[in-house]
Protein backbone atom coordinates (compact mmCIF):
# COMPACT_ATOMS: atom_id res chain seq x y z
CA UNK A 1 0.00 0.00 0.00
CA UNK A 2 1.77 3.53 -1.25
CA UNK A 3 1.63 6.54 1.61
CA UNK A 4 2.41 9.09 -1.64
CA UNK A 5 -1.72 10.00 -0.76
CA UNK A 6 -1.74 10.84 2.32
CA UNK A 7 1.56 13.30 2.51
CA UNK A 8 1.60 16.77 1.27
CA UNK A 9 3.37 17.70 -2.00
CA UNK A 10 6.76 18.63 -0.21
CA UNK A 11 7.28 15.26 1.53
CA UNK A 12 5.93 16.42 5.33
CA UNK A 13 2.98 15.86 7.21
CA UNK A 14 3.28 19.65 8.46
CA UNK A 15 -0.61 20.42 8.62
CA UNK A 16 -1.92 23.56 6.56
CA UNK A 17 -2.59 26.84 8.20
CA UNK A 18 -4.38 30.01 7.13
CA UNK A 19 -2.84 33.49 6.60
CA UNK A 20 -5.01 34.80 9.57
CA UNK A 21 -3.47 31.64 11.54
CA UNK A 22 -0.45 32.85 10.89
CA UNK A 23 -1.10 36.87 11.22
CA UNK A 24 -2.18 35.74 15.26
CA UNK A 25 0.30 33.98 15.59
CA UNK A 26 2.82 36.29 14.59
CA UNK A 27 1.08 39.30 17.07
CA UNK A 28 1.01 36.82 19.53
CA UNK A 29 5.25 35.98 19.64
CA UNK A 30 5.63 39.88 19.18
CA UNK A 31 3.30 40.86 22.01
CA UNK A 32 4.41 37.82 24.20
CA UNK A 33 8.84 38.98 23.40
CA UNK A 34 8.49 42.53 23.27
CA UNK A 35 5.47 43.27 25.64
CA UNK A 36 7.53 46.03 27.84
CA UNK A 37 9.95 47.99 25.68
CA UNK A 38 11.32 51.84 25.92
CA UNK A 39 12.24 53.26 22.35
CA UNK A 40 14.52 56.74 21.59
CA UNK A 41 13.88 57.93 18.44
CA UNK A 42 13.07 61.21 16.27
CA UNK A 43 9.45 61.81 15.83
CA UNK A 44 8.43 61.52 11.71
CA UNK A 45 4.86 62.22 10.26
CA UNK A 46 3.25 63.58 13.07
CA UNK A 47 -0.33 65.01 11.76
CA UNK A 48 -2.47 64.70 15.03
CA UNK A 49 -5.32 62.80 16.11
CA UNK A 50 -7.02 60.70 13.31
CA UNK A 51 -10.85 60.95 12.84
CA UNK A 52 -11.28 58.27 15.36
CA UNK A 53 -9.12 60.34 17.92
CA UNK A 54 -6.21 57.26 17.72
CA UNK A 55 -3.00 59.11 16.34
CA UNK A 56 -0.17 57.26 13.99
CA UNK A 57 3.23 58.22 13.32
CA UNK A 58 6.76 57.14 12.93
CA UNK A 59 10.08 56.84 14.79
CA UNK A 60 13.10 56.44 13.38
CA UNK A 61 17.24 57.02 14.30
CA UNK A 62 19.58 56.72 11.88
CA UNK A 63 19.05 53.43 9.81
CA UNK A 64 15.64 52.33 11.05
CA UNK A 65 12.33 53.42 11.14
CA UNK A 66 9.03 51.55 13.09
CA UNK A 67 5.22 52.40 13.05
CA UNK A 68 3.53 54.13 16.15
CA UNK A 69 0.18 53.85 16.86
CA UNK A 70 -1.29 55.91 20.88
CA UNK A 71 -4.55 54.88 21.14
CA UNK A 72 -7.48 57.85 21.85
CA UNK A 73 -7.64 56.89 25.23
CA UNK A 74 -4.06 56.56 25.81
CA UNK A 75 -3.05 60.02 23.94
CA UNK A 76 -5.84 62.18 26.08
CA UNK A 77 -3.72 61.46 29.39
CA UNK A 78 0.21 61.65 27.86
CA UNK A 79 1.72 65.06 30.05
CA UNK A 80 3.28 66.19 26.39
CA UNK A 81 2.59 66.00 23.06
CA UNK A 82 4.76 64.41 20.05
CA UNK A 83 5.66 66.64 17.30
CA UNK A 84 7.87 66.00 13.77
CA UNK A 85 11.75 66.15 14.37
CA UNK A 86 10.80 65.77 18.67
CA UNK A 87 13.50 63.77 20.45
CA UNK A 88 11.33 61.61 22.43
CA UNK A 89 11.61 57.88 24.17
CA UNK A 90 8.54 55.90 24.08
CA UNK A 91 7.36 53.35 26.19
CA UNK A 92 4.98 50.20 25.20
CA UNK A 93 4.48 47.13 23.80
CA UNK A 94 5.72 45.74 20.15
CA UNK A 95 2.65 44.87 18.03
CA UNK A 96 1.47 43.79 14.69
CA UNK A 97 -1.64 44.66 12.41
CA UNK A 98 -2.32 41.69 10.41
CA UNK A 99 -4.51 43.77 7.86
CA UNK A 100 -0.76 44.41 6.16
CA UNK A 101 1.39 42.33 7.46
CA UNK A 102 3.43 45.44 9.25
CA UNK A 103 4.79 45.43 13.07
CA UNK A 104 4.24 48.54 15.52
CA UNK A 105 4.56 50.12 18.77
CA UNK A 106 1.93 50.64 20.74
CA UNK A 107 2.86 53.75 23.19
CA UNK A 108 1.50 53.28 26.94
CA UNK A 109 3.86 56.71 27.83
CA UNK A 110 6.23 59.32 26.36
CA UNK A 111 8.88 61.67 27.44
CA UNK A 112 11.43 63.95 26.18
CA UNK A 113 14.85 62.27 25.58
CA UNK A 114 17.25 64.26 27.63
CA UNK A 115 17.11 67.83 28.89
CA UNK A 116 18.49 69.43 25.56
CA UNK A 117 15.32 67.78 23.84
CA UNK A 118 13.25 69.69 27.22
CA UNK A 119 15.13 73.06 26.16
CA UNK A 120 14.44 72.71 22.40
CA UNK A 121 10.65 72.01 22.88
CA UNK A 122 10.85 74.43 25.34
CA UNK A 123 12.14 76.87 22.83
CA UNK A 124 9.65 75.82 19.94
CA UNK A 125 6.91 76.37 22.33
CA UNK A 126 7.71 79.28 23.30
CA UNK A 127 8.47 80.90 20.07
CA UNK A 128 4.67 79.33 18.80
CA UNK A 129 2.74 81.15 21.86
CA UNK A 130 4.56 84.49 21.28
CA UNK A 131 3.92 84.54 18.08
CA UNK A 132 -0.19 83.72 18.96
CA UNK A 133 0.62 87.05 21.48
CA UNK A 134 0.19 85.57 24.45
CA UNK A 135 3.10 87.22 26.37
CA UNK A 136 2.28 90.72 24.59
CA UNK A 137 2.78 93.22 26.84
CA UNK A 138 -0.19 95.19 26.14
CA UNK A 139 -1.84 92.11 27.36
CA UNK A 140 -0.22 92.84 30.86
CA UNK A 141 -2.68 93.88 34.17
CA UNK A 142 -2.04 96.29 36.76
CA UNK A 143 -1.93 94.58 40.24
CA UNK A 144 -4.42 96.25 42.83
CA UNK A 145 -2.21 98.35 45.59
CA UNK A 146 -4.14 96.76 47.98
CA UNK A 147 -6.19 93.60 47.71
CA UNK A 148 -9.26 92.29 50.07
CA UNK A 149 -8.25 88.77 48.79
CA UNK A 150 -5.56 86.64 47.28
CA UNK A 151 -5.72 83.60 45.32
CA UNK A 152 -3.03 81.54 45.79
CA UNK A 153 -2.07 78.20 43.71
CA UNK A 154 -0.21 75.76 44.90
CA UNK A 155 0.37 72.55 46.62
CA UNK A 156 -1.02 72.83 50.38
CA UNK A 157 1.80 70.86 52.18
CA UNK A 158 5.34 72.15 50.96
CA UNK A 159 7.09 75.16 52.33
CA UNK A 160 5.98 77.64 49.49
CA UNK A 161 2.49 77.97 51.04
CA UNK A 162 4.07 78.55 54.64
CA UNK A 163 6.28 81.10 53.21
CA UNK A 164 3.79 83.09 51.16
CA UNK A 165 0.86 82.69 54.38
CA UNK A 166 3.95 84.13 56.75
CA UNK A 167 4.61 87.18 54.57
CA UNK A 168 1.82 88.36 54.21
CA UNK A 169 0.58 88.16 57.88
CA UNK A 170 3.72 90.16 58.48
CA UNK A 171 3.13 92.86 55.88
CA UNK A 172 -0.38 93.21 55.66
CA UNK A 173 -3.01 90.25 57.20
CA UNK A 174 -6.05 89.74 55.01
CA UNK A 175 -7.77 86.82 53.63
CA UNK A 176 -6.13 84.33 51.43
CA UNK A 177 -8.03 81.35 49.48
CA UNK A 178 -5.89 78.24 48.78
CA UNK A 179 -6.55 76.37 45.72
CA UNK A 180 -4.85 73.14 46.44
CA UNK A 181 -2.65 71.33 43.51
CA UNK A 182 -0.37 68.98 42.54
CA UNK A 183 3.00 71.08 41.36
CA UNK A 184 4.85 68.39 39.40
CA UNK A 185 3.81 64.83 37.54
CA UNK A 186 1.00 63.90 34.88
CA UNK A 187 -1.91 65.30 36.33
CA UNK A 188 -0.04 68.68 37.47
CA UNK A 189 -0.77 70.83 34.49
CA UNK A 190 -4.31 70.16 34.26
CA UNK A 191 -4.75 71.04 37.59
CA UNK A 192 -2.85 74.23 37.61
CA UNK A 193 -4.54 75.51 34.64
CA UNK A 194 -8.25 74.16 35.87
CA UNK A 195 -7.67 75.99 39.42
CA UNK A 196 -6.47 79.33 37.55
CA UNK A 197 -10.18 78.72 35.21
CA UNK A 198 -11.60 78.19 38.97
CA UNK A 199 -10.47 81.34 40.49
CA UNK A 200 -11.52 83.76 37.53
CA UNK A 201 -14.96 81.45 37.25
CA UNK A 202 -16.17 82.50 40.69
CA UNK A 203 -18.86 85.26 40.78
CA UNK A 204 -17.98 88.91 42.50
CA UNK A 205 -21.05 88.50 45.28
CA UNK A 206 -21.16 84.67 45.57
CA UNK A 207 -20.43 82.85 49.38
CA UNK A 208 -16.57 82.19 48.53
CA UNK A 209 -15.11 85.63 47.92
CA UNK A 210 -13.45 86.16 44.48
CA UNK A 211 -9.49 87.24 44.15
CA UNK A 212 -8.59 90.04 43.44
CA UNK A 213 -4.91 89.02 42.65
CA UNK A 214 -3.73 85.32 41.68
CA UNK A 215 0.20 83.73 42.84
CA UNK A 216 0.77 80.63 41.35
CA UNK A 217 4.11 79.34 43.16
CA UNK A 218 6.46 76.56 43.48
CA UNK A 219 9.89 76.12 44.90
CA UNK A 220 12.73 75.26 43.11
CA UNK A 221 13.40 71.87 41.11
CA UNK A 222 14.89 70.61 37.64
CA UNK A 223 13.75 71.57 34.29
CA UNK A 224 11.91 68.11 34.75
CA UNK A 225 10.13 69.26 37.72
CA UNK A 226 8.83 72.42 36.73
CA UNK A 227 7.64 71.02 33.41
CA UNK A 228 3.87 71.46 34.63
CA UNK A 229 4.61 75.20 34.60
CA UNK A 230 5.56 75.33 30.82
CA UNK A 231 2.60 73.72 29.29
CA UNK A 232 0.39 74.95 26.57
CA UNK A 233 -2.78 74.88 28.66
CA UNK A 234 -1.34 76.62 31.83
CA UNK A 235 0.35 79.47 29.82
CA UNK A 236 -2.72 79.75 28.29
CA UNK A 237 -5.09 79.66 31.40
CA UNK A 238 -2.48 82.47 32.60
CA UNK A 239 -2.36 84.74 29.61
CA UNK A 240 -6.82 84.32 29.45
CA UNK A 241 -6.93 85.03 33.18
CA UNK A 242 -9.21 88.35 34.04
CA UNK A 243 -7.61 88.36 37.79
CA UNK A 244 -3.92 90.09 37.87
CA UNK A 245 -2.09 87.38 38.19
CA UNK A 246 1.42 86.83 40.06
CA UNK A 247 3.83 83.44 38.56
CA UNK A 248 6.56 82.45 41.32
CA UNK A 249 7.68 78.95 40.35
CA UNK A 250 11.56 78.30 41.15
CA UNK A 251 14.51 80.34 41.92
CA UNK A 252 15.35 83.65 40.63
CA UNK A 253 17.12 81.78 38.03
CA UNK A 254 14.33 79.24 36.77
CA UNK A 255 11.76 80.21 33.81
CA UNK A 256 8.87 78.81 32.73
CA UNK A 257 6.65 79.61 29.93
CA UNK A 258 3.97 80.85 32.81
CA UNK A 259 6.40 83.68 33.50
CA UNK A 260 5.84 85.28 30.38
CA UNK A 261 2.14 84.88 30.05
CA UNK A 262 1.40 86.36 33.88
CA UNK A 263 1.23 89.59 34.83
CA UNK A 264 3.85 90.27 37.16
CA UNK A 265 7.04 87.26 37.72
CA UNK A 266 8.78 86.93 41.22
CA UNK A 267 11.79 85.35 42.00
CA UNK A 268 10.52 83.59 44.61
CA UNK A 269 7.55 82.51 46.11
CA UNK A 270 7.75 85.17 49.34
CA UNK A 271 8.77 88.07 46.81
CA UNK A 272 5.60 86.95 45.07
CA UNK A 273 3.97 87.99 48.73
CA UNK A 274 5.52 90.76 48.86
CA UNK A 275 4.24 92.20 45.42
CA UNK A 276 0.59 90.92 46.45
CA UNK A 277 0.28 93.69 49.75
CA UNK A 278 2.41 96.83 50.81
CA UNK A 279 3.38 96.58 54.26
CA UNK A 280 1.30 97.57 56.82
CA UNK A 281 3.42 99.35 59.10
CA UNK A 282 4.69 101.24 56.26
CA UNK A 283 1.20 102.22 55.11
CA UNK A 284 0.66 103.26 59.07
CA UNK A 285 3.51 105.62 59.04
CA UNK A 286 2.98 106.96 55.86
CA UNK A 287 -0.97 107.80 56.62
CA UNK A 288 0.40 109.13 60.55
CA UNK A 289 3.37 111.65 57.83
CA UNK A 290 0.05 112.58 55.92
CA UNK A 291 -2.25 113.48 58.49
CA UNK A 292 0.75 115.32 60.39
CA UNK A 293 1.48 117.13 57.14
CA UNK A 294 -2.94 117.78 56.84
CA UNK A 295 -2.85 119.23 60.41
CA UNK A 296 -0.03 121.06 59.89
CA UNK A 297 -1.05 122.73 56.30
CA UNK A 298 -4.52 123.40 57.97
CA UNK A 299 -2.99 125.37 60.87
CA UNK A 300 -1.30 127.71 58.56
CA UNK A 301 -4.20 128.43 56.46
CA UNK A 302 -6.16 128.95 59.60
CA UNK A 303 -3.73 131.47 61.01
CA UNK A 304 -3.28 133.29 57.23
CA UNK A 305 -7.04 133.70 57.04
CA UNK A 306 -7.11 135.16 60.65
CA UNK A 307 -4.29 137.40 59.55
CA UNK A 308 -6.21 138.37 56.38
CA UNK A 309 -9.28 138.90 58.30
CA UNK A 310 -7.75 141.24 60.65
CA UNK A 311 -6.23 143.26 57.64
CA UNK A 312 -9.81 143.59 56.09
CA UNK A 313 -11.38 144.92 59.72
CA UNK A 314 -8.82 147.44 60.16
CA UNK A 315 -9.33 148.61 56.75
CA UNK A 316 -13.52 148.84 56.58
CA UNK A 317 -14.81 152.61 58.13
CA UNK A 318 -16.47 153.05 60.87
CA UNK A 319 -20.39 152.56 61.10
CA UNK A 320 -21.01 156.26 62.37
CA UNK A 321 -19.21 157.39 58.86
CA UNK A 322 -21.54 154.50 56.92
CA UNK A 323 -24.91 156.38 58.64
CA UNK A 324 -23.45 160.01 58.60
CA UNK A 325 -23.80 161.14 54.92
CA UNK A 326 -27.52 159.32 54.90
CA UNK A 327 -28.06 161.33 57.78
CA UNK A 328 -27.65 164.43 56.43
CA UNK A 329 -29.38 163.62 52.97
CA UNK A 330 -32.46 163.28 54.98
CA UNK A 331 -32.07 166.37 56.94
CA UNK A 332 -31.94 168.43 54.10
CA UNK A 333 -34.70 166.56 52.80
CA UNK A 334 -36.98 166.68 55.64
CA UNK A 335 -36.35 170.98 55.27
CA UNK A 336 -37.15 171.09 51.49
CA UNK A 337 -40.30 168.51 51.86
CA UNK A 338 -43.09 171.26 52.96
CA UNK A 339 -42.24 173.57 50.31
CA UNK A 340 -42.38 171.06 47.91
CA UNK A 341 -45.87 169.39 49.31
CA UNK A 342 -47.24 173.09 48.47
CA UNK A 343 -45.42 173.64 44.94
CA UNK A 344 -47.12 170.61 44.36
CA UNK A 345 -50.38 170.98 45.37
CA UNK A 346 -50.64 174.23 43.89
CA UNK A 347 -49.21 172.04 40.45
CA UNK A 348 -52.08 169.25 40.70
CA UNK A 349 -54.75 172.26 41.36
CA UNK A 350 -53.90 173.81 37.79
CA UNK A 351 -53.58 170.28 36.12
CA UNK A 352 -56.81 169.81 37.31
CA UNK A 353 -58.69 172.95 36.49
CA UNK A 354 -57.09 172.51 32.52
CA UNK A 355 -58.70 168.61 32.56
CA UNK A 356 -62.08 169.70 34.00
CA UNK A 357 -62.27 172.41 31.09
CA UNK A 358 -61.35 170.07 28.50
CA UNK A 359 -64.10 168.14 30.17
CA UNK A 360 -66.44 170.32 29.81
CA UNK A 361 -65.86 170.35 25.95
CA UNK A 362 -66.22 166.81 25.96
CA UNK A 363 -69.60 167.06 27.34
CA UNK A 364 -72.13 164.26 25.94
CA UNK A 365 -74.72 166.75 25.97
CA UNK A 366 -73.12 169.17 23.69
CA UNK A 367 -71.17 166.16 21.80
CA UNK A 368 -75.02 164.59 21.01
CA UNK A 369 -76.21 168.30 19.79
CA UNK A 370 -73.40 168.49 17.29
CA UNK A 371 -74.13 164.99 16.06
CA UNK A 372 -77.92 165.67 15.55
CA UNK A 373 -76.92 168.76 13.61
CA UNK A 374 -74.59 167.37 11.51
CA UNK A 375 -77.13 164.29 10.66
CA UNK A 376 -79.90 166.43 9.62
CA UNK A 377 -77.24 168.41 7.33
CA UNK A 378 -76.37 164.90 5.87
CA UNK A 379 -80.38 164.09 5.95
CA UNK A 380 -80.72 167.04 3.36
CA UNK A 381 -77.68 167.03 1.56
CA UNK A 382 -78.93 163.05 0.87
CA UNK A 383 -82.67 163.83 -0.15
CA UNK A 384 -81.47 166.26 -2.76
CA UNK A 385 -78.76 163.63 -4.19
CA UNK A 386 -81.89 161.03 -4.38
CA UNK A 387 -83.76 163.71 -6.02
CA UNK A 388 -81.23 164.36 -8.74
CA UNK A 389 -80.05 160.73 -9.09
CA UNK A 390 -83.90 159.97 -10.05
CA UNK A 391 -83.69 162.39 -12.42
CA UNK A 392 -80.72 161.71 -14.26
CA UNK A 393 -81.86 157.86 -14.31
CA UNK A 394 -85.51 158.58 -15.59
CA UNK A 395 -83.55 160.45 -18.55
CA UNK A 396 -80.53 157.39 -18.72
CA UNK A 397 -83.68 155.31 -19.28
CA UNK A 398 -85.37 157.10 -21.92
CA UNK A 399 -82.17 156.86 -23.77
CA UNK A 400 -81.35 153.47 -23.61
CA UNK A 401 -84.35 152.57 -24.49
CA UNK A 402 -84.25 154.47 -27.49
CA UNK A 403 -81.08 152.87 -28.10
CA UNK A 404 -82.26 149.50 -28.23
CA UNK A 405 -84.91 149.79 -30.53
CA UNK A 406 -82.74 151.39 -33.14
CA UNK A 407 -80.13 148.16 -32.11
CA UNK A 408 -83.10 145.41 -32.88
CA UNK A 409 -84.19 147.13 -36.38
CA UNK A 410 -80.48 146.96 -37.01
CA UNK A 411 -80.38 143.34 -36.11
CA UNK A 412 -83.37 141.95 -37.94
CA UNK A 413 -82.07 143.47 -41.17
CA UNK A 414 -78.89 142.02 -40.59
CA UNK A 415 -80.27 138.54 -40.24
CA UNK A 416 -82.46 138.97 -42.85
CA UNK A 417 -79.66 139.70 -45.24
CA UNK A 418 -77.90 136.58 -43.73
CA UNK A 419 -80.52 134.38 -44.27
CA UNK A 420 -80.74 135.50 -47.89
CA UNK A 421 -77.36 134.46 -48.54
CA UNK A 422 -77.85 131.39 -46.69
CA UNK A 423 -80.57 130.32 -49.32
CA UNK A 424 -78.60 131.34 -51.82
CA UNK A 425 -76.21 128.93 -51.16
CA UNK A 426 -78.66 125.75 -50.25
CA UNK A 427 -80.07 126.60 -53.72
CA UNK A 428 -76.42 126.52 -55.71
CA UNK A 429 -75.57 123.36 -53.58
CA UNK A 430 -78.61 121.79 -54.02
CA UNK A 431 -78.35 122.46 -58.22
CA UNK A 432 -74.60 121.26 -57.89
CA UNK A 433 -75.88 117.78 -56.47
CA UNK A 434 -78.83 117.45 -58.81
CA UNK A 435 -76.06 117.57 -61.93
CA UNK A 436 -74.01 114.37 -60.65
CA UNK A 437 -77.18 112.40 -59.49
CA UNK A 438 -76.89 109.24 -61.62
CA UNK A 439 -80.51 109.08 -61.65
CA UNK A 440 -80.39 112.69 -63.99
CA UNK A 441 -78.39 110.93 -66.50
CA UNK A 442 -80.79 107.98 -66.71
CA UNK A 443 -83.37 110.60 -67.40
CA UNK A 444 -81.22 111.99 -70.97
CA UNK A 445 -81.18 108.24 -72.22
CA UNK A 446 -78.83 106.47 -70.38
CA UNK A 447 -79.30 102.73 -68.37
CA UNK A 448 -77.52 101.52 -65.85
CA UNK A 449 -76.44 97.58 -65.74
CA UNK A 450 -75.80 95.65 -62.49
CA UNK A 451 -75.39 91.69 -62.16
CA UNK A 452 -77.55 89.12 -60.90
CA UNK A 453 -75.66 89.79 -57.24
CA UNK A 454 -76.21 93.42 -57.06
CA UNK A 455 -73.07 95.04 -58.48
CA UNK A 456 -72.73 97.50 -61.14
CA UNK A 457 -70.84 96.36 -64.37
CA UNK A 458 -68.36 99.44 -65.55
CA UNK A 459 -66.95 97.65 -68.41
CA UNK A 460 -67.91 95.47 -71.25
CA UNK A 461 -64.83 92.77 -70.88
CA UNK A 462 -66.94 91.76 -67.60
CA UNK A 463 -69.70 90.27 -69.70
CA UNK A 464 -69.98 86.82 -70.90
CA UNK A 465 -72.71 85.10 -73.19
CA UNK A 466 -75.94 84.51 -71.87
CA UNK A 467 -75.58 86.42 -68.88
CA UNK A 468 -78.40 87.62 -67.32
CA UNK A 469 -78.16 91.33 -66.00
CA UNK A 470 -80.47 94.02 -64.75
CA UNK A 471 -81.41 97.27 -66.26
CA UNK A 472 -81.74 100.30 -64.88
CA UNK A 473 -83.69 102.95 -66.60
CA UNK A 474 -85.37 106.41 -65.37
CA UNK A 475 -88.94 105.19 -64.95
CA UNK A 476 -88.17 101.49 -63.86
CA UNK A 477 -86.33 98.62 -64.11
CA UNK A 478 -86.26 95.28 -66.75
CA UNK A 479 -84.03 92.05 -66.90
CA UNK A 480 -81.69 91.34 -70.17
CA UNK A 481 -79.98 88.38 -71.58
CA UNK A 482 -76.60 89.04 -73.46
CA UNK A 483 -76.48 87.89 -76.82
CA UNK A 484 -74.17 89.46 -79.11
CA UNK A 485 -71.41 92.53 -78.82
CA UNK A 486 -69.01 90.55 -76.92
CA UNK A 487 -65.43 91.47 -77.54
CA UNK A 488 -63.14 88.54 -79.30
CA UNK A 489 -61.17 86.63 -77.38
CA UNK A 490 -57.06 87.75 -76.33
CA UNK A 491 -58.11 91.39 -77.20
CA UNK A 492 -57.78 93.79 -74.70
CA UNK A 493 -60.35 95.31 -72.57
CA UNK A 494 -62.16 98.37 -73.66
CA UNK A 495 -61.57 101.36 -71.75
CA UNK A 496 -64.38 102.78 -69.59
CA UNK A 497 -66.78 105.52 -70.33
CA UNK A 498 -66.89 109.07 -68.69
CA UNK A 499 -69.83 107.50 -66.86
CA UNK A 500 -68.17 104.28 -65.91
CA UNK A 501 -71.17 102.31 -64.42
CA UNK A 502 -73.49 103.74 -67.63
CA UNK A 503 -73.66 101.67 -70.52
CA UNK A 504 -75.89 102.28 -74.10
CA UNK A 505 -78.51 99.71 -74.70
CA UNK A 506 -76.81 99.11 -77.98
CA UNK A 507 -75.89 95.27 -78.43
CA UNK A 508 -78.54 94.09 -75.20
CA UNK A 509 -82.29 92.10 -75.50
Amino acid sequence: MSLSSSTSPSGTNRPEITVSELAGSIKRTLEDTFDHVRLRGEVTGFKGPSASGHVYFGLKDATARIDVVIWKGVYGRLPMRPEDGMDVILTGKVSSFPGSSKYQLVVEQIEHAGEGALLAELERRRTRLQAEGLFDPARKQLLPYLPRVIGVVTSPTGAVIRDIIHRVRDRFPLHILVWPVRVQGEASAGEVAAAIQGFNALPDDGPIPKPDVLIVARGGGSLEDLWSFNDEAVVRAAANSHIPLISAIGHETDTTLIDHAADRRAPTPTGAAEMAVPVRAELEATVADLALRLRSALARTLERRRTELRSAVRALPQPEAFLALPRQRLDVSAARLPQALAAGVSRRKLQLAGIAQKLEQRSPRLNLMRRRTHFEAVTARLANALTLRLDRARRDNTAARQNMDRAGLRLTAAMQRVMQEKRKMIAHATQMLGSVNPDRMLERGFVRVTSADGSTIRQKAGLRANQSVRLHFADGEANAVITDGLPPPKTKAAQPSAAPDLFNTDGIT
